[in-house]
């Protein structure tokens, strides 16, 4: 069996959406992450076939496409829940309760940091800031912010991803 063989292929509809994105920029590689987050919004996650097949769609190294994709928390080199949980652990967080905060959000959803939900339903991650340092503490569930967040709150926000 061939390396080509063993390669998860990109699928029209992920390779459309790439050379999209490419057209406005100056070469391939500039797509690197709007390429990994577009076949991240399809498979949910980025699989090492999957990072190798970007890397030859984009004519780069996938040592170099999986260093970008190891940089950035918001791509997931590692499957994840149908909702990734991302709790802000910023200093502007922590200040205003940030740990308790994930406390309380791991006693909800039952699981710890890194984990993902028997169900598959919720991932929890931590991020180091969400960029929203006015309404903390914060999360993002998906591409939903939420913040300032109540612990009586928490039940209804996760029940609108259940």
């Amino acid at each position: 069996m061939s390396t080509v063989e063993l390669i998860s292929p990109l699928t029209d509809e992920e390779r459309y959406e790439i050379e999209a994105e490419i057209a406005h920029l100056p070469d391939r590689e500039s797509a690197a992450i709007d390429a990994l987050m577009i076949v991240q919004k399809h498979r949910g996650w980025i699989s090492d076939e999957s990072l190798r097949a970007i890397a030859r769609f984009l004519d780069m190294s996938a040592a170099t496409l999986d260093g970008i994709a190891t940089f950035y928390n918001l791509i997931h080199r590692q499957p994840v829940g149908r909702n990734v949980v991302m709790v802000c652990d910023s200093v502007s967080c922590y200040v205003m309760g940030a740990d308790s905060f994930a406390v309380k959000v791991q006693d909800q959803l039952g699981i710890k940091f890194g984990e993902t939900t028997p169900d598959d339903c919720f991932t929890l991650l931590p991020i180091v800031c969400l960029g929203a340092c006015d309404r903390a503490p914060t999360m993002l569930i998906n591409e939903d912010l939420f913040g300032p967040v109540k612990e009586d709150e928490l039940t209804e926000i996760f029940s609108r991803y259940s």
